[in-house]
């Protein structure tokens, strides 16, 4: 083959790689476009009641149809990575145990792990008192934390978002030794989560319910801050250390005070769905090196680096 015909053949190849590209992009688009609006465009309270009640019954074969017709839309469900193979209904199957040993957890004294299973979303430095959920979409850290104290501990701060798709593993850990002295809920909307809705949605976070929980250690200097948000479908959130499940129907306090202490790594509780958690950070932290917005990270990860700890933390 001459020189010509093989530049040609080249050329003619990154044209069909590109035009395949800009087709799954477009397919994506559209797909997330959909998603968009049948989640948000519908009465997304009355849905989401539905889907906890729907969720819970226990039936082996509506829960066998239920999975298998969810894995249709989910290509990366996993549950050969559950620690068992049968579930009782579909909550039980969204809040699936892992086998022992598939989360190795980096133990380093100077990183903070990823809490959970995620896709990296929007992150980086805070400037002054300002957070962006997309490129265009701010909101200010009080508008979301709304807390003067604590949200501004993070003034110039850092920010990190983990969205946990539906397909992924639910429950979230303790990304430090820390303790948790208290909880704070915020009642609110169930907007969906995804990448399309926060450039749609003028600050989303804010307007969804979520939870505030401060991680506490011996380093005043150094801060830590997990913000669980509720979205449709979901707006459930257990926390092991609470005796309440926090959720569309819970009439209680919105301070709840606890004690609870955890190791690095230690389940601290998990959501019914798929959702999101914003983790907020003092100056002194950075994101981990080769981390990238679009990635996936897993429970246990390396997310942040800049921690200080010692022997005496919890």
């Amino acid at each position: 083959m001459s020189e010509f015909h093989q530049q040609k053949q080249v050329a003619t190849e990154q044209l069909e790689s590109r035009g395949a590209e800009k087709r799954l992009i477009e397919k994506l688009t559209f797909s997330e476009q959909l998603n968009f609006l049948i989640t948000n465009r519908i009465p997304r309270r009355w849905l989401t009641f539905f889907v906890g009640w729907f969720s819970q019954i226990k039936s082996p074969m509506l829960t066998k149809l239920s999975i298998g017709i969810w894995s249709m839309f989910a290509e990366d469900l996993r549950l050969e990575d559950a620690k068992k193979s049968k579930f009782t209904s579909l909550g039980d199957c969204f809040t699936r145990e892992l086998k022992p040993g598939l989360r190795p957890l980096d133990d380093s004294a100077d990183i903070v792990t990823s809490p959970c299973d995620a896709i990296l979303g929007a992150h980086g430095k805070i400037d002054g008192c300002t957070v962006f959920q997309a490129k265009g979409f701010p909101y200010a850290i009080n508008e979301l934390i709304p807390d003067f104290l604590l949200a501004n501990k993070y003034r110039n701060g850092f920010f990190a978002t983990l969205r946990l798709k539906s397909s992924m593993y639910h429950r979230f850990h303790a990304p430090i030794n820390c303790k948790v002295k208290q909880v704070n809920y915020i009642s609110g909307d169930t907007w969906n989560v995804n990448p399309i809705a926060l450039k749609k949605v003028e600050k989303l976070f804010c307007k969804n319910e979520r939870a505030v929980v401060e991680l506490e250690t011996q380093h005043p200097s150094h801060s830590i801050t997990l913000v669980p948000v509720a979205a449709v479908l979901v707006a459930s959130m257990k926390f092991n250390f609470l005796n309440q499940t926090l959720d569309l129907k819970y009439k209680g306090p919105n301070y709840i005070d606890c004690n609870a202490s955890f190791k690095k790594g230690d389940e601290m509780g998990y959501f019914q769905h798929g959702s999101t958690i914003i983790v907020f950070a003092s100056s002194n932290y950075q994101l981990a090196e080769g981390l990238k917005e679009g990635m996936v990270i897993k429970m246990g990860e390396s997310l942040l680096s800049g921690h200080t700890n010692d022997e005496q933390d919890f």
